[in-house]
């Protein structure tokens, strides 16, 4: 079995030179497999002549594109560990991975200079910018095609890819994956959902979100399809490009999902959709509701998936087969093993609620130069702990109930957070809920939710209170309810939960206070279209 990217796209360049591997709309540009495997090798050409040692990390600050993804496969064929830089980044942020991965070189959109000039000019050593138009045709036009160059060995324990965590609740770590892991992850995709040469994906997240790598840009170069690859994800032109493309399957993460679905509400005309054989849902778990709604609404089954960065983004599916999947869970372990443990470590039955322990040949390497926090997360016999609290039912499906850093605890008693959201994304006002922990002089914690109303809806806040007393009862009904434009979110539209103590200002923690308004107020989000988010 193949377990390099070098391997995989010699192969799909041996076997299917001019299928198209890579569709860029804006650029109006096309990429073969042969065509990937020549500039794989141009740009190791070029890494090599400039003293670029295999090995040597490459960061890449650009927003999608045609180079982007040249780019990103290039630097792995050529045995490099390319770093995606995340464009959200903030500028401390951005600083401290810049020095932290001793990257070699920036490959930078002429955007994103200034940026990176003020992040590179506080760091002590060297490192060599690159502007890259993700437009451009040409890729790098001084250096000569050499098909039969020599090419650096790569192996599979060799690191591929490294990508940083959000650092939401400390430093970011870099998580270091092998080629092994990639392809893995890859090979998992494939695999469970029956992915051949001729299945496209509409590639709507960056190439710096772990999903965007794995899912949509390498999965297709193990099964030989091919991906397209927009700037950015729009609402407003998804499936008018998703429908010219003659896309196979699609790659969405909840909040588009929410994001299409408010958009499409009450217009009477049909997306055409009869070529997409599934949608995927990843990176956060999707309400049933929507779940319902979206398949209702476009005629599209949704394929609840979860994954890592820590594992080369999937480790969970639902099956391919409609009958036999679960809404609300994000299905069964697929590729590696999986098991709940107590606190303690041990295996705990189906039913019982623990910590999620996944293991397998998807599993990182371990967080770069952090050798403590590896071996906290990942045991000696391989077993990663996920951080993220569920159970198994009879059937083996997963449900996932919260992470252990985010679980209230009132008065004793636990509490997902992601039981109250539902039941508030069921209240036909509310587009968008999270909740969240905050101190409680008399239960220890008790919790605030964070809503984002649909456009030109009204609410008040004791409506809300009032419906979730209705639907929870008092003690799981929130004591704060605030309104916002918008949730703070990491790069793939995952919520950032614990970030919302900062989003909101500081709260009374009276019963009565909510969205800094009185009893009865109302709230509106007219001034803020869902859809904007994104567009």
């Amino acid at each position: 079995m193949l377990r390099t990217i070098r391997e995989y796209v010699d192969v799909q360049a041996q076997e299917r030179p001019d299928a198209v591997y890579l569709v860029a709309p804006e650029a109006d540009l096309a990429l073969s497999f042969g065509g990937l495997r020549t500039a794989s090798r141009k740009l190791t050409s070029f890494l090599l002549n400039e003293g670029i040692q295999p090995g040597a990390k490459i960061a890449l600050l650009m927003h999608n594109g045609f180079q982007t993804c040249r780019l990103f496969v290039g630097a792995m064929y050529g045995g490099y560990c390319v770093t995606p830089l995340n464009l959200l980044a903030h500028p401390s942020q951005l600083e401290y991975v810049l020095e932290h991965s001793e990257a070699s070189v920036v490959f930078v959109a002429p955007r994103e200079v200034e940026r990176l000039q003020a992040a590179l000019g506080k760091i002590p050593r060297e490192v060599r910018m690159i502007v890259c138009d993700v437009d451009a045709g040409e890729f790098l036009p001084d250096v000569a095609d050499d098909d039969d160059a020599p090419m650096p060995a790569v192996g599979e324990e060799d690191d591929a890819l490294m990508m940083y965590t959000s650092g939401t609740t400390g430093k970011p770590k870099g998580v270091v994956l092998a080629n092994r892991s990639v392809i893995a992850g890859g090979q998992f995709v494939s695999a469970a959902h029956e992915l051949g040469p001729d299945d496209r994906v509409m590639a709507s997240l960056p190439l710096y979100h772990i999903n965007a790598q794995i899912v949509t840009a390498t999965a297709p170069l193990v099964h030989g399809g091919s991906l397209v690859l927009p700037h950015r994800f729009g609402v407003s032109t998804f499936w008018e490009s998703v429908s010219q493309h003659r896309c196979t399957w699609i790659n969405l993460v909840p909040t588009m999902i929410s994001y299409l679905l408010n958009a499409a509400e009450g217009k009477a005309s049909m997306p055409d959709t009869g070529h997409i054989r599934f949608c995927r849902s990843a990176s956060a778990p999707l309400p049933p509701a929507q779940h319902a709604a979206f398949e209702a609404r476009f005629c599209i089954g949704v394929i609840e998936t979860m994954g890592l960065t820590e594992t080369a983004a999937p480790c969970f599916t639902n099956p391919l087969d409609p009958r036999k999947r679960k809404v609300g869970s994000p299905g069964q372990p697929f590729g590696n093993e999986a098991k709940i443990v107590d606190p303690a470590g041990v295996e705990l039955p189906a039913g019982e609620t623990g910590e999620i322990l996944v293991r397998g040949p998807n599993v990182m390497k371990g967080y770069f130069k952090n050798p403590d926090e590896t071996a906290r997360t990942v045991s000696a016999d391989g077993w990663l702990r996920t951080g993220d609290l569920g159970h198994f039912d009879e059937d083996g499906f997963l449900f996932v109930t919260g992470r252990i850093k985010e679980l209230i605890i009132k008065g004793g008693e636990n509490i997902a957070p992601r039981e109250i959201d539902e039941v508030l994304l069921d209240h036909p006002a509310v587009l968008e809920a999270a909740v969240v922990g905050i101190p409680d002089p008399l239960y220890g914690q008790d919790m605030m939710a964070c809503v984002v109303l649909k456009p030109d809806e009204h609410c008040t806040t004791e409506q809300l209170r009032a419906f979730c007393i209705r639907e929870l009862g008092p003690f799981k009904t929130p004591k704060i309810f605030r309104f916002l434009d918008e949730l703070p979110r990491g790069p793939s539209g995952k919520i950032q939960r614990l970030k919302l103590l900062d989003a909101v200002a500081p709260a009374d923690t009276s019963a009565t206070a909510a969205a800094g308004l009185p009893d009865g107020a109302e709230a509106t989000s007219s001034a803020r279209k869902a859809a904007g988010a994104y567009d």
